[in-house]
């Protein structure tokens, strides 16, 4: 079993920032891609943000240049700062792990979801 817990949700003003943490626990002997993704009322969930094992790094076109995601792996964590924060990136935001287990089968993990709400 692995657990992804996510935290740095909040409510912020237009033009604000948030960081978002993620930090995987269990049995894990690696972790491959770790990815951000988010779902906003009423609409299907998008990928925001992925970095793979060996640091490459892919962003959304909404948010490129916004958002910055980086990963711990000495600490099994994964971040995501967004600055410049707009309405539309309202939504909740889940973080996704794919990871190794100690008998090595692979799994796709995801948290429980943090909200981020962006004030106009």
């Amino acid at each position: 079993q692995v657990a992804l817990v996510e935290s740095g949700g909040g409510l912020v003003q237009a033009g604000g920032s948030l960081r978002l943490s993620c930090a995987a626990s269990g049995n894990i002997l690696r972790i491959n891609t770790m990815r951000w993704y988010r779902q906003a009322p009423g609409k299907q969930r998008e990928l925001v943000a992925v970095i793979t094992s060996g640091g490459s790094i892919n962003y959304a076109d909404s948010v490129k240049g916004r958002f910055t995601i980086s990963r711990d792996n000495a600490r099994n964590m994964v971040s995501l700062q967004m600055n410049n924060l707009k309405p539309e990136d309202t939504a909740v935001y889940y973080c996704n792990a794919d990871t190794l287990n100690g008998l090595g089968v692979p799994h796709s993990n995801w948290g429980q979801g943090t909200q981020v709400t962006v004030s106009s």
